[in-house]
């Protein structure tokens, strides 16, 4: 069974066109959600959950529509949102029994156990948390009533990195078992490197590539040459940059003649996110 589907999802803007957005998340795996800031990674992630109301499209949860299974599908989506703020003056624990009202599988001793992992004190008010403290408190509100989709949205900003390789770890223990999946958006593409099974890549609100992460870095191809050769594969080159030695250029790997003899790697993430940006500036 899929956790999530979203099929030719679109929402238009004045300056902003989520264009025909459609991927598919497996049953209790992790995947990455990537773009730069602006490419509508929040949106769609919104969109999804009927946070925003969209143009056209269908989003599906393990199985079910959602707009027609809304409030049961939510009681089984844990999601976090960078950037929410609850009433400062609250302590944590007052937040808490607040929120927990909502879900039918409220897990108290799951939350005091997400509690104590995350050295969360519960009697401290919102005001005193820092940024990542907050994070980590969204966290264990998502983590703590039986969700079997998290929905994830910058999870590990404001973190320091001892912070996030934990909690990366905690997502990888999550999905062991094949019961819980996650949607996990971010730009920090170093985390998505060690914890994502899956790899989907918005860039101006259009979906360029969704797979499988070996397969997502193999379809492409970062290259190093010398001026004479940036003219043999100038016209296939996604985008390129000069330098001292030459070029540094990004290819689909299905356009990559090896007969050229050009130095070529496989891109991380981050890379490949970088060339397709400057992509779009220098075609503007």
């Amino acid at each position: 069974m899929l956790a999530l589907e979203v099929k030719n999802l679109s929402k238009k803007y004045e300056n902003f066109h989520l264009d025909d957005v459609s991927f598919q998340l497996e049953k209790g795996y992790i995947m990455g959600f990537i773009g730069a800031n602006g490419a509508g990674k929040t949106t769609t992630i919104k969109s999804i959950l009927n946070m925003i109301r969209i143009d056209s499209g269908e989003i599906s949860v393990l199985g079910k529509n959602f707009i027609e299974h809304e409030l049961e599908l939510k009681q089984v989506i844990g999601y976090t949102f960078g950037g929410v703020n609850y009433y400062t003056r609250n302590k944590v624990k007052h937040v808490t029994n607040v929120i927990k009202r909502f879900y039918d599988n409220w897990e108290e001793e799951t939350y005091i156990n997400y509690l104590k992992r995350f050295n969360l004190d519960e009697n401290k008010k919102i005001a005193e948390l820092s940024e990542g403290m907050k994070v980590k408190y969204n966290l264990a509100l998502a983590l703590s009533h039986g969700s079997k989709l998290l929905i994830l949205d910058e999870p590990t900003s404001g973190l320091d990195p001892v912070a996030r390789d934990n909690l990366l770890d905690l997502f990888q223990e999550l999905v062991e078992e094949g019961e819980i999946s996650i949607l996990f958006s971010t730009h920090i593409t170093s985390d998505l490197e060690k914890c994502a099974d899956y790899i989907t890549y918005i860039n101006n609100g259009k979906i360029i590539n969704s797979c499988e992460k070996e397969e997502f870095i193999n379809t492409y191809r970062l290259l190093n040459g010398n001026e004479s050769q940036l003219e043999k594969v100038k016209e296939h080159l996604i985008s390129y940059k000069k330098n001292s030695f030459g070029f540094t250029g990004l290819i689909h790997d299905l356009d990559f003649d090896p007969a050229l003899n050009i130095k070529s790697a496989r891109p991380n993430l981050e890379e490949v996110m970088i060339y397709f940006s400057k992509r779009e500036d220098m075609y503007v």
